[in-house]
């Protein structure tokens, strides 16, 4: 990358104030060379970032007298100086870009999510492979395809290839201490192998077949499998020739049931941006093997000021190509709705996955039904975001007006936190921390926190340490207010730390009692503290309000959008708070059940585990499998299985 030349004054100078950038001075420094250019904005706002194959004539179309969209103008009406850095080629333009557009996230640009990795269907390195849904790092001890758009198209696979195919799911340690075949060899899921029912040269051709079946060659299955069963026809085998017809028919259901396949494409994404009530969605439909996986819709971050145009489609897929395929595998085939304005887009797309990526925006035929369909779900999933939308905020109002707060205001930036706690008799003690803002829980942001050195089932300390570990780091005691400047001063400080407008406890006058102190003692606002109190039966709509800064309780009623709101996140802290108590349960059950076994020490237990693999394993296994483990005695190993059972 070449040195940057940038347009900023003498160091120190003074900036001037928007709308008085002199463009034209300022273009005619640049040089027809390709580059990136970063506008900025009052106070250092960082405004959008660009790249071109020609600064010069890229950045002088901002300010042409007739600009090409509200968009445009809206930007370049705040804009104070720009930046700019000259690049060899307009394709590492392209990667310093989209690197500036990741961490510095403009107001202008459009910005996509870093989403979770996408789930793959796994065959395990076994002699009896194994099938089983997958998300992480790819090793070379297994064989992978995808990937999928959700789970869910992973979990259809699976259940189409124990219907076809046969293959386990089980885990290795299930398998190896299998002494008779489990429920799904008895309802033809699976072909047994733990119990050598299959050999594992059979087996071996199940998987194959199952692997030219996720790649596209499900003809070839069919003739092979229809092959077999003539010839053990022929054998007089006839047992056998059913059970290879049975699998020819669950083959041909499952062709029968995609609308949307084809034999001659392999791997292909379809991507289709849709603008719409102000709102963008980029629907990503896979093709893997010539099956249709499904699709996921993306709702890009600072979008609103696009409009519906060819030109906007382009800028919009564009920015997806180029964020979405950083972190993901790029097929060779990629369909979408509108022309690239760029050629460096593919071009880095193609040095990315090592070979050549065609981009087709005009398809034909069955790829025109695949555009067709991920512009339809596109579509639909706007509406129905549109619509939650809608009703969410108009929720989000409803609990400002009813809570005193500014409900004209911006409610985008409204900020509740709600806590729980969660134990069993008092048990794994657990507390949630969930987060509600810009109309959405944001599960990012969602904490859990192991509750130690209190009296088992005491919910009000645990409510107390909760509340202290969350929110002393956010103290204002040390500048408490002692006037009105004071106190703007004190709102403004814990708005910059991050305190919530609002505090959901889950629970009655006595949680709140106990947050009060604590947030007293912290120097916060107790008229952040908003207590939920269950109703008769714990029936949603029935709940109370209840407050310690004097107000009265409220007893909004079922109709209430308010409590709706108010429900909806102290349910996700119900959610959030015993999911982990179970899980934190179940590792310390699992733990005492062989600590309480007399003879098992730390240096057993770890051989158990590691022989094993889980305490699941250790259950599955036989008397014999425990004796043969070192350390383990035949009479011990009788006694770890009549306590295990």
């Amino acid at each position: 990358m070449s040195d940057p030349q940038a347009a900023n004054g003498p160091a120190g100078a003074e900036r001037e104030p928007a709308g008085a950038f002199d463009a034209k001075a300022f273009i005619a420094s640049l040089p027809n060379r390709p580059g990136v250019y970063r506008m900025i904005g009052a106070q250092e706002a960082l405004l959008y970032v660009g790249k071109a194959k020609d600064l010069k004539k890229r950045v002088s179309s901002y300010f042409l007298k007739t600009v090409s969209s509200p968009r445009i103008a809206h930007m370049v009406e705040r804009v104070v100086r720009i930046d700019t850095t000259v690049t060899a080629s307009e394709a590492e333009a392209l990667l310093l870009e989209n690197n500036l557009i990741k961490t510095g996230s403009p107001r202008y640009n459009i910005v996509f999510r870093d989403d979770k990795s996408y789930p793959l269907l796994r065959f395990s390195a076994h002699a009896f492979p194994r099938i089983a849904y997958y998300r992480g790092a790819i090793d070379r001890r297994g064989e992978y395809f995808g990937p999928f758009p959700n789970a869910w198209a992973v979990k259809e696979s699976i259940q189409v290839l124990q219907k076809v195919f046969r293959l386990r799911t089980c885990e290795d340690s299930i398998f190896n201490n299998r002494s008779r075949p489990c429920l799904l060899h008895q309802i033809e899921r699976c072909s047994a192998p733990c119990v050598q029912r299959i050999s594992a040269t059979d087996y071996r051709a199940d998987v194959d077949a199952a692997l030219k079946f996720l790649r596209g060659q499900q003809d070839e299955v069919l003739k092979d499998l229809e092959r077999k069963m003539f010839a053990a026809s022929d054998a007089l085998r006839f047992e056998q020739a059913a059970v290879l017809r049975n699998r020819m028919t669950a083959l041909a259901r499952v062709q029968n049931g995609q609308t949307m396949e084809t034999s001659g494409d392999t791997d292909a994404d379809i991507v289709a941006a849709v603008v719409q009530g102000g709102r963008i969605c980029v629907n990503l439909a896979m093709v893997r093997g010539g099956r249709h996986l499904g699709d996921k819709p993306y709702f890009p971050i600072h979008g609103g000021l696009f409009g519906d145009d060819a030109d906007s489609q382009a800028e919009i897929i564009e920015a997806f190509l180029i964020q979405h395929y950083q972190d993901n595998p790029v097929p060779p085939i990629l369909i979408g709705n509108a022309r690239l304005a760029s050629e460096a887009v593919i071009e880095h797309l193609q040095t990315q996955a090592g070979r050549s990526v065609q981009w087709i925006h005009q398809p034909q035929q069955v790829r025109r039904r695949w555009l067709d369909m991920a512009q339809q779900n596109a579509r639909i999933a706007l509406t129905r975001l549109l619509s939650e939308e809608g009703s969410q905020k108009a929720r989000t109002r409803a609990l400002a007006q009813v809570l005193g707060l500014d409900a004209d205001g911006d409610l985008d930036t409204l900020h509740v936190e709600c806590f729980d706690i969660s134990h069993t008799a008092g048990e794994a003690t657990q507390a949630s921390c969930v987060v509600f803002r810009e109309h959405a829980m944001q599960s990012r942001l969602y904490r859990r926190f192991n509750i130690e050195g209190i009296t088992g089932g005491d919910d009000y300390a645990a409510m107390k340490q909760v509340l202290t570990r969350r929110y002393e780091k956010l103290s204002l005691r040390e500048s408490p207010p002692d006037s009105d400047e004071g106190e703007v001063r004190a709102k403004a400080k814990a708005e910059s730390l991050g305190l919530p407008d609002i505090v959901l406890i889950d629970g009655g006058k006595g949680q709140v009692e106990m947050a009060r102190q604590v947030f007293e003692q912290l120097g916060l606002d107790i008229s952040r503290l908003v207590g939920v109190a269950k109703g008769e039966g714990r029936k949603v709509g029935l709940e109370t309000l209840v407050f310690v800064d004097g107000r009265a309780a409220l007893e909004l009623g079922k109709e209430s959008a308010a409590l709706m709101l108010v429900a909806q996140i102290r349910d996700e802290a119900h959610r959030f708070a015993i999911t982990g108590m179970r899980a934190k349960r179940a590792k310390a059950r699992v733990a005492s059940r062989l600590d309480d076994i007399e003879g098992i020490g730390p240096k057993r237990k770890q051989r158990l585990l590691a022989r094993f693999g889980s305490i699941r394993g250790i259950i599955a296994a036989s008397v014999d499998d425990l004796a043969a483990v070192e350390g383990v005695s035949h009479t011990l190993a009788e006694d770890i299985y009549r306590r295990l059972h």
